[in-house]
């Protein structure tokens, strides 16, 4: 089986659809959150559209440690913003992918919090979880949408919002 095609069809797959929900991302909107404890949705569709480049993060490196301050969150203000980093982010974890050999994805790669590990796989199994999150977040985005009347487009066949009966 090869593993790096499944992956690249699944990222493009995952992008046409994030796409389409961000292009519905409403103005106005950064702010609401359905709960205290919740995303705001701009810092939402942010971490969303940026979890396409994590392929190309994950290949190119053995761990991410939050605590070492690793990571910095992208601070984004507009749909268009949401859109080029999308684009970007998308382009970035493709290209990683392209360039990546079955082999390259064997290695472990793990998420620590100063030094701890919080979690572990090999290199394709992280890549899994990546993609993964993008569909959880993206569905949490579809509910924010839907509490504020903002209509869903269709991800694995049509939405509510889509059918025309």
């Amino acid at each position: 089986m090869n593993t790096l095609a499944n992956l690249k069809s699944e990222l493009d797959q995952e992008y046409k659809t994030t796409k389409k929900f961000i292009e519905n991302f409403p103005e106005g909107k950064n702010d609401f959150s359905p709960h205290e404890k919740s995303f705001k949705m701009m810092p939402l569709a942010t971490h969303i559209v940026e979890v396409f480049a994590w392929p190309a993060v994950i290949l190119a490196t053995s761990e991410l440690d939050f605590g070492k301050n690793e990571y910095k969150p992208t601070i984004l203000n507009s749909k268009e913003e949401l859109i080029k980093k999308l684009d970007d982010d998308y382009a970035a974890g493709k290209a990683a992918l392209e360039k990546a050999s079955e082999e390259d994805l064997e290695p472990n790669w793990a998420i620590k919090m100063n030094g701890q590990t919080l979690n572990e796989w090999n290199k394709y199994g992280a890549i899994r979880h990546s993609l993964n999150q993008i569909t959880h977040h993206r569905a949490q985005l579809g509910v924010y949408y839907r509490l504020n009347n903002i209509p869903l487009p269709g991800s694995y066949g049509p939405s509510a919002d889509d059918q025309k009966f």
